[in-house]
């Protein structure tokens, strides 16, 4: 382990490092890699003790597992894919809002009567009995596939391992049907392929996912919190606007705010004229101006929020809970 309290682990390259970078950086928080793209490692900007590890998605998941990182920013598909029993291993701190992709099951668009798993299930049977072997599927989510196939009573198939691109693994004749990650589909359809109807495995994203295996001491716990308070201050400042206005009966007007999901963070509203300052719904902003004018205000502004810092934090609160759960069984 490294000499820092706190191992931070982040893509090393491509579009969700640059993502990763954008989230940590609106949260307030730089992640630094002196030397450049050759150095692997590199530090957390406005929290001391925190080291970044820059590895590659699926190095991030093992290392969760084995509890060499404390953070990981990896997909939740690898997750899924890497670690058995995960939820014994990691803890989803929370979902990023970026990677967005499908592992789904794909056919060739020549079968025209396999549209279900249960379709593919009866041509499994039926493609050992006419080809006298099992059909094939191409993957590279070997335990995904498992587990969803035997979730919907298919056995008579073996998976061939993927090593390239495993969409042209049916037009290359090395396999039937394959499990793949997608995000738009148009690969998949480029190579004749549809998916089924009921063959998504997993919807996947970005998640910060934090190790149950990794030595919580209290320094690192510490430093956890202080990065859990930033994220989460952040993410309640991107949902709300505040909106302020001076209304004719306070008590009145925040009545009506808060029936269309304004909150008060300052407290409740007396009677009688007074000025209101209101936390709101962004996609109710229009709705709660409207009512204010309502109550007697004139001008109603609406600001964006850096940050909303809450006494108590939902994020780190989860997570110290299922740190102790583990520590309790062993």
């Amino acid at each position: 382990m490294s000499h820092a309290d706190l191992i931070i682990a982040i893509p090393s390259k491509g579009r969700l490092q640059e993502n990763t970078n954008d989230f940590f950086r609106r949260a307030g928080l730089s992640v630094l890699q002196p030397g450049g793209d050759r150095n692997y490692r590199g530090e957390l900007g406005g929290v001391p003790g925190v080291e970044v590890a820059f590895l590659s998605a699926s190095e991030i998941s093992k290392e969760l597992a084995l509890g060499n990182v404390h953070f990981g920013v990896t997909g939740l598909d690898l997750i899924h894919e890497t670690i058995v029993h995960y939820e014994d291993k990691v803890h989803l701190v929370t979902p990023l809002g970026f990677g967005f992709a499908n592992v789904v099951v794909a056919v060739p668009m020549a079968w025209i009567d396999v549209a279900s798993m249960s379709d593919l299930a009866d041509i499994s049977a039926e493609f050992r009995q006419r080809n006298g072997q099992q059909m094939r599927i191409a993957t590279k989510y070997m335990n995904l596939t498992r587990r969803y196939f035997a979730a919907n009573g298919i056995a008579d198939y073996r998976i061939v391992e993927s090593l390239g691109a495993t969409e042209g693994a049916p037009a290359a004749g090395s396999a039937e049907a394959i499990v793949d990650i997608t995000t738009t589909g148009s690969t998949l359809a480029a190579n004749s392929l549809k998916v089924l109807s009921d063959g998504t495995l997993l919807k996947s994203q970005a998640y910060l996912v934090a190790s149950l295996a990794a030595p919580w001491s209290v320094e690192a716990s510490d430093r956890a919190h202080a990065i859990l308070d930033r994220i989460s201050a952040e993410a309640a400042a991107r949902s709300v606007k505040e909106i302020r206005a001076a209304v004719s009966d306070g008590a009145e007007a925040a009545a009506a705010a808060v029936s269309l999901g304004a909150t008060l963070p300052f407290g409740t509203a007396t009677q009688g004229p007074t000025v209101l300052t209101l936390h709101a719904p962004v996609k109710q902003v229009a709705a709660i101006a409207r009512a204010l004018r309502d109550h007697g205000a004139e001008t109603v502004t609406v600001s964006a929020l850096e940050y909303v810092f809450s006494s108590v934090n939902s994020l780190a609160f989860a997570l110290q809970e299922a740190v102790e759960r583990k520590a309790a069984s062993r």
